[in-house]
């Protein structure tokens, strides 16, 4: 009996738990997911939590709901992983030896890279949204916003879900207004980009967004410390934005254990095959989701439709087939804008975000780099579509993996995706 082990039982662990369940016979492989919590949550959710838009029970679920028969499920830390003896350390005393390994121990946020960021004003003037103790916390210290500077503050790149920062800061101008503070609150936008976001053509068009709504944006800015003292962000070349809330997206680093077995970068994402989806590391070894260090963005999307990809090739390893190298950067993402209105970004490692329709050419009924009401419910109607398809691995009709040019507005000379 062979054995399939997966490190982490988030989105991307969960999908690759399904798809190889249905692929490998039970009476020849053995497959062991194992994550430290047994909860499940829909991370795309923390964004409403503040605005009363989504609840508490609309975010987390048993992870074991979503996990197949046939798939042992270990509760328990994972300490590190030794390649060269094909073992995974975990932290609860035993370990888990295996011919094939998945890395999806995705990443979080990482607060000690910041000076000042646990100071004094933590979870009373500076809050995260990318945690579910953090949103919740959020959530309550809005309730009492009765005006100031609004601070939303990128500390580096890459993030997960690299459009989030900008939703916030779309329906946070939606809701103050909403609730008659809008004219009370100065809202800033800082990031480490040159604009609004990481492609050119998408970063003029939120720009411009950003502009229209009255949000400053402060640019390149590289944060050194908070100072919780005088209530301050302030930039290594020694620039300041003051805040009366500031809401943090701190640095994102891949799990610890992947620091502890040696194998990752210096923000602890594994190096990998941008095509293939094997690592770098060693043959058996194959990673997706957040962990990986591949110029794509850190969204469920990219994890979905990495997962097509990744079934395929490791029963090509398996069966001793060349991989193929089908991956292409394949990322799909809805971005709110406020006010019941959202935009469809498509793009992948060669084409950056165009206008055009999706799914369907010249029909849709999906607008790209457009603004529309239909793409704000169909990011609503997400939550909806991760729970009972997207993490059982459950194909999507009309979205491949592969991303298709048709109904996109190319240049003749194509952007390239950075």
């Amino acid at each position: 009996m062979k054995t399939l082990a997966i490190l982490g039982a988030g989105t991307a662990g969960t999908m690759m738990a399904n798809h190889m369940r249905r692929k490998l016979k039970v009476e020849e492989w053995t497959i062991v997911i194992v994550d430290q919590n047994p909860d499940h949550y829909y991370q795309p959710g923390y964004l409403f939590m503040p605005f009363g838009i989504y609840g508490e029970r609309d975010v987390v679920k048993p992870k074991q709901k979503f996990i197949p028969r046939g798939v042992e499920y270990r509760i328990c830390a994972i300490d590190r992983i030794d390649p060269e003896a094909n073992r995974v350390v975990l932290g609860c005393g035993n370990s888990i030896d295996y011919d094939v390994l998945i890395i999806a121990t995705g990443t979080d946020i990482s607060l000690e890279e910041t000076e000042g960021q646990r100071g004094s004003d933590w979870q009373k003037h500076v809050f995260d949204f990318y945690t579910f103790d953090g949103a919740r916390k959020l959530t309550e210290r809005l309730k009492d916003w009765k005006g100031g500077n609004l601070v939303v503050n990128i500390a580096e790149m890459p993030i997960k879900c690299p459009v989030a920062p900008l939703e916030f800061t779309f329906l946070a101008d939606w809701w103050l207004g909403k609730k008659g503070l809008r004219d009370k609150t100065k809202i800033t936008y800082v990031t480490p980009l040159s604009g609004a976001f990481t492609k050119p053509v998408a970063s003029r068009i939120l720009d411009h967004l950003l502009e229209e709504k009255g949000i400053e944006v402060v640019s390149d800015f590289s944060i050194g410390e908070i100072n919780n003292e005088e209530h301050k962000i302030v930039s290594w070349d020694e620039r300041e934005v003051g805040y009366d809330l500031l809401v943090s997206i701190p640095t994102n680093m891949g799990s610890a254990a992947i620091e502890r077995s040696g194998i990752g970068d210096e923000l602890n994402y594994v190096p990998t095959d941008k095509h293939t989806l094997q690592s770098k590391v060693k043959d058996n070894i194959f990673v997706l989701g957040d962990a990986t260090d591949l110029p794509t963005s850190k969204a469920g999307s990219v994890a979905h439709f990495e997962a097509e990809v990744l079934t395929e090739n490791i029963l090509s390893y398996i069966d001793e087939r060349e991989l193929e190298a089908s991956f292409d950067g394949h990322a799909n993402c809805f971005i709110e804008s406020g006010h019941g209105k959202g935009f469809l970004l498509d793009f992948n490692y060669e084409l950056e975000p165009v206008p055009g329709h999706f799914p369907i050419p010249k029909v849709g009924p999906f607008k790209l780099l457009g603004e529309s009401r239909i793409n704000h419910l169909g990011k609503l109607a997400f939550k909806y579509v991760y729970w009972h398809a997207l993490l059982r691995a459950i194909p999507l009709p009309m979205v491949s993996h592969k991303m298709t040019r048709a109904g996109k507005q190319i240049p003749e000379v194509s952007p390239v995706a950075v």
